[in-house]
């Protein structure tokens, strides 16, 4: 829900839209952080009582957001929102395949992934919010969403769910299968960032959409994420993770290099599209590669705020010069070459399994 009211929050801070970026990073850069380490946590006192608490925190950032005084505390609320999100993120994948048998570990992580893509499809009311009411809103709106997650996660049984506690050796890390994937974890989500960072300001500001508007094209992306989360799960436990994985990143890559050539008359069906696939290319990725990592070490999310300070940085450094449509294209293109890259070096482990 946050992206799509980045142009009015920018405008409300008077920030200039590289700023925002820090919106996303202090939100990312401490889930990335505090992830494995709500993981590990889980693993001596229960996945379960990890996860509740990263539900209240969310709730308590949320209130934080929506009263932020100026653009500080709101940075300050979205650095509480990534310690929470860490919580969440470092025991969701645990719980989502606890008792599962091994053939069935994809379709529930993908399940998982599909529900998280879901989430994001928030951009289309946060686009109504943002218009009808104000940016404020879009941090309001969760705060009651919140307060009934917190209750029902209270209200499960926690031993019905909970896993068998085991704690985390740094062998378990160190492996070649568990550090090549995440290395392409980081490179695919990463890379998607550019489009989460700018896409909302080429569509509102560039191409002159409202936020309504603007949050239904931006949707497109989470919403291929979740169209393709559960049919690489099924995939997956049927053939075996490599393949699907290397064909996510290369339909990543593809969306993502369309995205680096739009301008300002480019069909907005072409974007539609692009958009739609670099989410389903990310989805049909995710899955496989995070059953790989399940498959080696309890879970633990990897960060991706390389991806969105390199975004950024081109966008800060090259506005000046070409203007925003060059640095969105330049910023889009690096993107892809990374994924395209990853792509890579993903076939060429698929082939030396073989």
């Amino acid at each position: 829900m946050m992206n799509i009211a980045f142009p009015a929050i920018a405008a409300a801070f008077a920030v200039p839209p590289e700023r925002i970026r820090w919106v996303i990073i202090c939100y990312v850069l401490t889930y990335a952080i505090t992830s494995l380490a709500g993981g590990a946590a889980g693993d001596r006192i229960g996945h379960v009582a990890v996860f509740r608490a990263g539900v209240g925190l969310s709730l308590i950032a949320f209130v934080m957001g929506g009263v932020a005084a100026g653009f500080g505390w709101l940075l300050v609320a979205r650095v509480v929102q990534g310690f929470a999100g860490g919580l969440i993120y470092g025991t969701s994948p645990a719980l989502a395949v606890a008792g599962a048998p091994a053939a069935l570990r994809g379709r529930r992580l993908g399940f998982l992934s599909g529900a998280m893509g879901l989430g994001f499809l928030g951009s289309l009311p946060a686009g109504l919010l943002v218009e009808s009411v104000g940016w404020r809103a879009v941090f309001h709106v969760r705060v009651p969403l919140a307060l009934i997650v917190l209750v029902w996660a209270f209200a499960t049984r926690s031993e019905a769910v909970e896993l068998e506690r085991k704690p985390m050796l740094l062998g378990d890390v160190t492996r070649g299968p568990v550090l090549q994937a995440g290395a392409l974890s980081f490179v695919a989500r990463g890379a998607i960032f550019a489009i989460w960072l700018l896409v909302p300001f080429y569509l509102v500001e560039a191409r002159g959409l409202g936020a309504l508007v603007g949050g239904i094209f931006f949707m497109l992306t989470p919403l291929g994420t979740t169209v393709a989360a559960p049919l690489a799960g099924r995939l997956a436990d049927r053939i075996g993770s490599s393949a699907p994985a290397v064909v996510g990143l290369a339909l990543e890559a593809a969306g993502l290099g369309a995205l680096g050539f739009v301008d300002g008359a480019t069909p907005l069906a072409v974007v539609a599209l692009a958009l739609f696939v670099a989410g389903f290319g990310l989805g049909f990725f995710e899955v496989p590669n995070m059953a790989t990592i399940m498959a080696a070490f309890p879970p633990g999310r990897q960060g991706v705020v390389a991806g969105v300070a390199v975004m950024g940085q081109i966008v800060a450094a090259r506005s000046a010069a070409v203007g925003f449509l060059g640095a969105f294209a330049e910023s889009l293109v690096v993107a892809a070459v990374a994924v395209a890259v990853a792509c890579a070096f993903a076939l060429v482990g698929a082939r030396a399994r073989r």
